[in-house]
């Protein structure tokens, strides 16, 4: 895959799909819950898209950065 929101959004879906599957309930707003951990993330801080630079935590270019599902699923609010 290649290409931003596109390409992300249903990975995304995929990801909140399996917690569901996995804790037997369904993920209601999750960004307030993902944004408190910003260490279910690895962050990316190298490397450009081409009108944004990645850097030290959110950035334009890369967001809270890429997802550790494993640390996702158990993130309670969820």
């Amino acid at each position: 895959m290649f290409g931003g929101t596109s390409a992300v959004a249903p990975l995304w879906a995929g990801l909140i799909a399996r917690i569901n599957a996995l804790t037997g309930r369904r993920a209601g707003l999750v960004q307030p819950a993902l944004y408190a951990r910003e260490s279910a993330f690895r962050d990316i801080t190298r490397g450009n898209n081409g009108a944004y630079k990645a850097s030290a935590g959110w950035d334009a270019c890369t967001g809270l950065g890429s997802p550790v599902g494993a640390r996702i699923a158990p993130i309670p609010d969820l």
